[in-house]
């Protein structure tokens, strides 16, 4: 977990604050590589291998990916340590709810780039994770886990 105490800090210390938002970052983002190839393997093992729609493909690698990055996120990227049923709760909720619009967001862009331009799928999958990502970091960041 990364948080403040944790590192001990002193208040007013910008140099160690900026290695921990350098820390978080890094973490966001070998979590969010992770999530990401989750995402594009169910995404492609559903649409690929099963022969799903690809807007069933992409609802459903995005139900599994959300999952584990509400709790890296918690746990280990914003170091979120309560666990109070009210605090899980707000967080989880505030997650999802940005998760959506962001799962949305990407829903458009695969629906779009894909679907109608028949641009490859897979290119569009991995561009639309960029953007999602990017988008995730700052809501995660600033709104969810805020310290």
């Amino acid at each position: 977990m990364i948080s403040k105490k944790a590192y001990n800090l002193p208040n007013g210390n910008a140099g160690r604050k900026i290695t921990i938002k350098t820390k978080e970052l890094i973490l966001y983002l070998i979590f969010g590589i992770i999530t990401t190839i989750l995402n594009i393997l169910s995404y492609y093992i559903f649409a690929n291998i099963l022969n799903l729609s690809i807007v069933i493909s992409t609802i459903i690698a995005w139900l599994l990916t959300i999952t584990v990055a509400f709790l890296t996120n918690k746990q280990w990227v914003f170091g979120s340590i309560c666990w109070s049923l009210p605090t899980l709760i707000k967080e989880f909720a505030s997650f999802i709810g940005y998760r959506v619009l962001t799962g949305l967001l990407e829903l458009a862009i695969m629906y779009v780039f894909a679907e109608r331009l028949h641009i490859n799928d897979m290119f569009i999958k991995m561009c639309a994770n960029v953007v999602v990502i990017i988008a995730n970091y700052f809501a995660s960041r600033f709104i969810i886990f805020k310290h």
